[in-house]
């Protein structure tokens, strides 16, 4: 499947005199919902303050109405978590970020000895995605229960040589980050879910976020994940459930669930400088453009900033089949929004919809 990162970056933002009053959540939400999804959560947290709202279905069999605590598979959100665990690693001095590939993994990909770890934090390695690979899309659909490993992963595009010169341009590559997670288990010997558990999940109690790799299970309550007609992936006449699909595809790419709440604790936590030093905060929100728009949106380490009507924003987006997330915060982490749908966005007028109201939620404080 294809990667939705930085669908965000093309919304048309509304002039700032648009938001004079706060507004009301359910709204959004319901907005969301008539535009062809099943359903939607919209989230602000303004510091210790917090609103939420849910439309439409969690369980479309069961006519389940959605809530704002339940959980949801959050894909390439995940990437927030790994760098933030990467750039902890760098804090203690067990690597750097200008370690080459090659030093941790010899020989994984071709020219790998020109490739940094910054460089796969900020998808300028030109290492290609494996998601975006036929043969990939192809197993994925016809096995969707099938438990991946990060190496079967790496291998669909291990023969192929980098797209461009390590560090001439951007290209974004689910591939960079199950080489980070392979690098985040060989420096540490632990599991990389044991890594994320004990140096963000629990200190920040997030009680509701978790990474699977074997198991499809998610904790209850959870959104169910469906894709629906013209999803671009499996050819369906009204909907599919994908909810138990196997996250093991996606591994420290996207495999990541979590609700609206923990999330925002997380990014809040992130922006504001509780889980990284000042100078390594910094390294994570230097930024190389995704396009060749000057103004455009920029990537840092596994941070995506943008610019709203009514300041910058950064955060991350994600989709995996069934789900599409988006989590946008002030610089500071002061203000944190978050949207979450269970189904894949692939409809233009369904995209719109998320982004726009994501924009209205951010900037009516």
């Amino acid at each position: 499947m294809r990667t939705i990162a930085f669908l965000a970056a093309f919304v048309v933002l509304m002039p700032a005199a648009a938001f004079a009053q706060p507004p009301k959540l359910k709204p959004l939400a319901q907005r969301i919902v008539a535009a062809g999804t099943p359903g939607a959560v919209v989230y602000v947290r303004d510091g210790r303050t917090v609103r939420s709202a849910a439309a439409g279905r969690a369980d479309l069999r069961k006519k389940t109405l959605l809530t704002p605590a339940m959980s949801f598979r959050v894909g390439s959100v995940t990437k927030s978590f790994v760098a933030t665990v990467v750039l902890q690693l760098v804090g203690e001095g067990k690597l750097t970020l200008a370690d080459t590939l090659d030093h941790w993994l010899p020989g994984v990909v071709p020219e790998a000895s020109e490739m940094t770890i910054r460089e796969l934090l900020n998808h300028t390695s030109g290492i290609p995605n494996y998601t975006n690979e036929v043969t990939f899309d192809a197993a994925l659909v016809s096995t969707p229960a099938r438990v991946w490993t990060p190496r079967e992963l790496v291998s669909f595009v291990d023969q192929r040589p980098p797209l461009f010169t390590p560090g001439a341009r951007w290209s974004y590559s689910n591939t960079n980050f199950i080489l980070l997670g392979l690098i985040v288990e060989k420096i540490t010997g632990r599991p990389l879910g044991a890594e994320l558990r004990d140096r963000i999940f629990s200190p920040l109690r997030l009680e509701h976020t978790l990474f699977p790799t074997a198991s499809t299970s998610m904790p209850a309550p959870n959104a169910h994940g469906y894709l629906l007609p013209n999803n671009g992936l499996v050819p369906v006449r009204t909907f599919l459930d994908v909810t138990a699909w196997s996250p093991s595809w996606a591994w420290a790419a996207g495999a990541v669930v979590s609700t609206a709440d923990d999330l925002a604790r997380f990014y809040g936590a992130l922006l504001s400088g509780d889980l990284l030093r000042p100078e390594l905060l910094d390294a994570m929100e230097s930024t190389v453009p995704v396009t060749t728009d000057p103004g455009g949106p920029g990537y840092g380490l596994g941070l995506m900033h943008d610019e709203a009507a009514c300041s910058d924003t950064w955060g991350h987006d994600g989709a995996v089949p069934g789900y599409t997330s988006f989590v946008t915060g002030r610089r500071d982490g002061s203000r944190i929004v978050v949207v979450l749908v269970n189904t894949s966005v692939s409809i233009r007028r369904a995209s719109d919809a998320v982004l726009a109201q994501l924009e209205t939620a951010f900037c009516r404080s």
